[in-house]
């Protein structure tokens, strides 16, 4: 007997709605509306705390044909409000799946919206922008949907940190557990004791800075410099995270009062927040960039790498101090990708060169913070 299916709209703040069918959870959530154009990696996705706060689109149609499985996780759960897509798989065929994509989301309490047009949706939001939404399964009046996404709260000026942050510290000794993996960024020994902020961070960029060679204690995005010099490290790692980087007004403090003090990498949201503290702008973009196929010229190599992103903010190259030189550039919509200080042992990038799940074209960054720690 074939199990009846749920009806589930997706209502955007413009007055647009889509129809489709729920998998994984019921009931009803709100987000910002944005879409990812990867191919595999839809539990990294899914478990990015940099998510938090937004309903995901896949561009690829047929998403969970490898179910999900506890190794792959970026996060103790998933952190998206919603994820929608084209096709979702219910009989994945993987030897490392432990279960499906469908159950996952409903362990987890995260609605799931199928069998509606993704191509039509993503070419919607790359023409009018990311916005506001509302996934539900109670309401299906489309005038009282859409009167709710509107209503819903904006990403801009929202500090959603707060809600995926630890907030004790801890350590963390896990390196790769994949000999893939580790033939990419060969383990060293742990030479350097690194104190990274977590502002809603990914596990792989742990992992990635115990391969080169780091002992890791992580505090929470909330620490103060004095709490963060109190461990001494021989490094600071500012990490990615969900949100507006202009409402952490706090960690730009901290960081400020870091300055000179260690050298220090950021990445994502940690990249924004240093430009903050040193002076630059941030601002939103139209769409944001989300996927594992964004080419990014390296300034100092004059190469190209395919990167990982996850961002919807970006700081603003022109308004960059002269103490900050840039060093990577998003060749898409040449929006900067990478900085660092021309004085101290600072830098930073917008992508993610942990991957996770690729492409692996950055994990130098990683050796070149081992060797600005001496």
């Amino acid at each position: 007997m074939t199990k009846s299916r749920i009806a589930c709209k997706l209502a955007l703040e413009d007055g647009v709605v889509f129809s489709g069918y729920a998998f994984g959870a019921t009931g009803e959530r709100f987000g910002e509306v944005v879409f990812n154009t990867s191919i595999t990696g839809y539990q990294e996705i899914l478990t990015d705390p940099s998510y938090k706060g937004q309903i995901v689109v896949m561009t690829y149609p047929h998403i969970g044909n490898y179910g999900v499985n506890m190794e792959d996780r970026e996060s103790w759960r998933p952190q998206v409000e919603g994820f929608v897509v084209r096709e979702v798989v219910r009989q994945p065929s993987n030897c490392r799946a432990e279960a499906s994509l469908e159950d996952y989301l409903r362990e987890h309490g995260i609605i799931g919206l199928e069998g509606v047009d993704t191509r039509a949706l993503v070419r919607h939001i790359r023409i009018r922008g990311a916005m506001r939404g509302v996934l539900s399964t109670e309401d299906l009046d489309d005038a009282s949907l859409v009167r709710k996404a509107q209503s819903s709260p904006s990403i801009v000026g929202r500090d959603l940190v707060r809600e995926v942050l630890h907030d004790q510290p801890y350590t963390w000794q896990e390196g790769f557990t994949s000999r893939f993996a580790a033939d990419l960024l060969p383990a060293r020994a742990l030479t350097h004791q690194v104190v990274a902020l977590d502002f809603g961070m990914k596990w792989n960029i742990l992992r990635c800075l115990v391969q080169a060679g780091c002992r890791v204690t992580v505090l929470p995005g909330t620490a103060t410099a004095e709490e963060v010099l109190r461990y001494n490290p021989d490094g600071i790692f500012l990490s990615n995270g969900p949100g507006d980087p202009a409402a952490l007004d706090y960690a730009i403090q901290t960081i400020r009062q870091l300055l000179g003090k260690k050298p220090i990498f950021g990445i994502c949201l940690g990249h924004q927040l240093l430009g903050l503290a040193l002076g630059a702008e941030t601002f939103k973009l139209k769409f944001g960039h989300r996927g594992a196929n964004h080419p990014v010229l390296n300034y100092q190599t004059n190469r190209v790498e395919i990167t990982t992103q996850n961002h919807g903010f970006a700081v603003r190259l022109d308004t960059l101090p002269p103490e900050l030189e840039p060093t990577h550039i998003n060749l898409n919509d040449q929006t900067l990708e990478g900085m660092r200080h021309r004085k101290l042992p600072i830098f930073s990038v917008q992508y993610h060169p942990e991957a996770s799940a690729g492409p692996h074209d950055s994990y130098y960054l990683f050796e070149h913070f081992r060797q600005l720690m001496g």
